[in-house]
């Protein structure tokens, strides 16, 4: 299972998201105010896989170095080969 996600941190909706991500053991993809939740201590102790889209990971402004490093980097192309695979999408959050 994928959860899309587009909600901010500080949101009631973003963090739905991740709840419902955790306790489903899905996997997530952050995208637009999403991607802050790639920073550092933001999704500690989340199982599943996690994806940013890239791009708008870096129109926020955000380095590199400033995200979990096992967060795995995608374009659009890429979450819609993702949605693809898996056999249940949810979202957008």
């Amino acid at each position: 299972m994928l959860v899309i996600i587009k909600s901010a941190p500080d949101t009631a909706e973003g963090k739905r998201a991740i709840k419902l991500a955790n306790d489903m053991s899905a996997d997530i993809c952050l995208m637009q105010n999403a991607v802050y939740f790639s920073q550092r201590e933001q999704l500690k102790g989340f199982s599943g896989t996690i994806y940013v889209i890239d791009e708008d990971r870096k129109l926020r402004g955000l380095k590199d170095e400033e995200i979990v490093p096992e967060i795995k980097k995608i374009d659009y192309d890429g979450l819609v080969d993702l949605m693809a695979k898996n056999e249940k999408v949810v979202g957008m959050f």
